[in-house]
């Protein structure tokens, strides 16, 4: 074949971009892009369905802090992997889908698959665009890196026409992106200045009982700087990614110190339903709120939300901001006024964890108690200084982030949605090898994406799917019976469904437990079988917890 189609040209963008990995579902119209990467440095990661795709690529952009490439075919591949975007862009993943599409030549005439994919890719996108042409190819794939990563990183979607990607390019690539790219994009690093960041840390430092919160982004691409912010200022550091926001059973009995808190500094945090919206209660009526933040309409949203009440608000990017209140905090003497006990009580409030939960039985017979059935695992993420805790479902989620904790923990994060844990596994185990990888999730979620475990098998990456199986969509179940009553709790019955075996059938390993006692031991086989495994742990269907330490 030539080597001056546009997929060679695109597949030296990648190069200059220094990816390695893509994750992807073949399909017609980007097989040019299959063949041209044959003899390069970079891997297909054959996924079974485009969303997972995008998933797996969510996973890895947010335990590299790179950009994930998924890669699909286009009209119906698009529209399968679009719903997985949401994800990403809750979690602020930097992930770039590149979507195969109709050739441009065809556009209008009634094509093989012409959808108008980049409009449905907008809603869920920081950008979404088809590109003009071969010419364009290098420059669109570059500025999608750049948007991705850029401000709040999130998702951005490039359409490749297929006749782009086939036709022998003669001439000089552009150095614009196509005329439907987006424009005046503000891609450098925004920090906040010098009078900002003084006054901010005057004002942390006078506070009696002061905090910081930030978003996703914090949680994992810049934990270690955000986390060292908050030992530099004594003041408590929590990044916020959770569906149950200030109720995120992983924070403890954090809505204790929302309700004490006279001074919250928000870095890259929406003011949003994860905060009851900053309303009173739960903060109460005298705190105040700073806010330094990448997006403007995130600010205009604060402004309203908080009024009187933020005192301080500036554009500013979180990795800029971070490092810029660390500086000045250094160069600063230190004054602090705040509670000596403030600092101590908020990580021993987040730490709180019912000491009953130990020795918790089930009351169902052959039926594990969720933290009989999760705590034990935590033998498995401390036997490795790099493991890693993928939390997906419902309930069996929020339970899972309450017992567990791990180096790195890959959620389904603030979109609350539910499916991704499968392929949030496989791109974990594939990104860090030799890791240990636990992702729990219910027996729900196990529905969306198990033919992943082919993938797995496919790729060697081997993890432990643990399944909470209640038989039940148990967070709609408990929904149910709290608004409706028992009576009325309909369409939420699933079956006791052996999902070991169905690991088994993909050439995984599996093993059932219904007893706690069972739970260690089973792990430990399945862990050292080297496969990917599923641990099928039938579970009594409990509501998530709801912590809050006694009075």
């Amino acid at each position: 074949m030539p080597k001056n189609r546009g997929a060679d040209l695109l597949v030296n963008a990648f190069e200059k971009q220094a990816v390695t990995t893509i994750f992807t579902l073949s399909g017609n119209h980007i097989m040019p892009i299959f063949d041209a990467v044959i003899e390069r440095h970079i891997r297909l990661i054959h996924t079974r369905h485009e969303a997972a795709a995008v998933h797996m690529a969510d996973c890895f952009s947010r335990l590299t802090g790179k950009v994930g490439i998924a890669m699909v075919t286009g009209g119906p591949g698009h529209a399968n992997a679009v719903s997985a975007l949401y994800t990403a862009l809750m979690a602020e993943a930097p992930v770039i889908l590149l979507s195969g599409h109709a050739p441009n030549n065809q556009l209008g005439k009634g094509a093989f698959q012409e959808i108008r994919q980049a409009d449905i890719a907008a809603p869920l996108c920081k950008a979404s665009w088809t590109c003009a042409g071969s010419e364009f190819l290098s420059a669109d794939f570059h500025l999608a890196c750049q948007i991705a990563l850029a401000g709040r990183p999130g998702p951005v979607h490039l359409s490749l026409p297929s006749d782009a990607l086939e036709n022998t390019f003669v001439g000089e690539e552009s150095a614009q992106a196509s005329p439907s790219a987006p424009k005046a994009l503000n891609l450098h690093p925004l920090a906040p200045n010098t009078k900002i960041t003084d006054e901010i840390i005057s004002l942390l430092q006078q506070a009696k009982k002061p905090l910081i919160l930030s978003g996703a982004s914090a949680a994992h691409t810049h934990e270690a700087r955000y986390q060292e912010l908050g030992r530099l200022l004594q003041i408590p550091c929590i990044a916020m990614q959770s569906p149950r926001g200030i109720a995120d059973p992983s924070l403890g009995s954090f809505t204790e110190i929302i309700e004490q808190a006279d001074l919250v500094l928000l870095l890259n945090k929406r003011v949003d339903f994860t905060l009851k919206f900053a309303a009173t209660p739960p903060f109460a009526k005298e705190t105040r709120f700073i806010q330094l933040e990448s997006d403007p309409e995130e600010i205009q949203r604060a402004k309203s939300a908080l009024k009187e009440r933020l005192v301080i608000s500036s554009q500013a990017d979180l990795l800029p901001s971070i490092e810029a209140l660390i500086q000045t905090t250094q160069s600063k003497p230190a004054t602090l006024l705040q509670d000596p006990n403030w600092y101590s009580s908020v990580q021993a409030a987040i730490s709180y964890r019912p000491t009953s939960w130990k020795t918790a039985e089930s009351k169902t017979p052959q039926r594990v108690h969720p933290a009989n059935a999760l705590l034990p695992l935590q033998a498995i993420l401390d036997s490795h200084p790099d493991s890693i805790l993928v939390a997906d479902g419902g309930e069996i989620g929020q339970w899972a982030q309450a017992c567990l904790h791990a180096p790195h923990r890959v959620l389904n994060g603030v979109a609350g949605s539910i499916g991704a844990s499968i392929p949030f596994a496989v791109a974990a185990a594939i990104t860090k090898p030799n890791v240990p990888v636990v992702a729990v999730l219910g027996d729900g979620t196990f529905g969306f994406h198990s033919a992943e475990f082919d993938t797995a098998v496919r790729h060697q990456a081997p993890f432990i799917a643990v399944i909470g199986n209640d038989a039940c969509w148990n967070a709609e179940y408990q929904i149910q019976l709290r608004e409706y009553g028992q009576e009325r709790a309909k369409g939420c019955d699933l079956l006791p469904t052996r999902y070991d075996q169905v690991c088994v059938a993909f050439g995984g390993a599996g093993e059932l437990v219904t007893q706690a006692e069972d739970v260690i031991p089973a792990a430990v086989r399945l862990q050292e079988s080297q496969l990917p495994a599923c641990l099928n742990i039938l579970i009594e269907g409990l509501p998530a917890p709801n912590l809050k330490r006694p009075n």
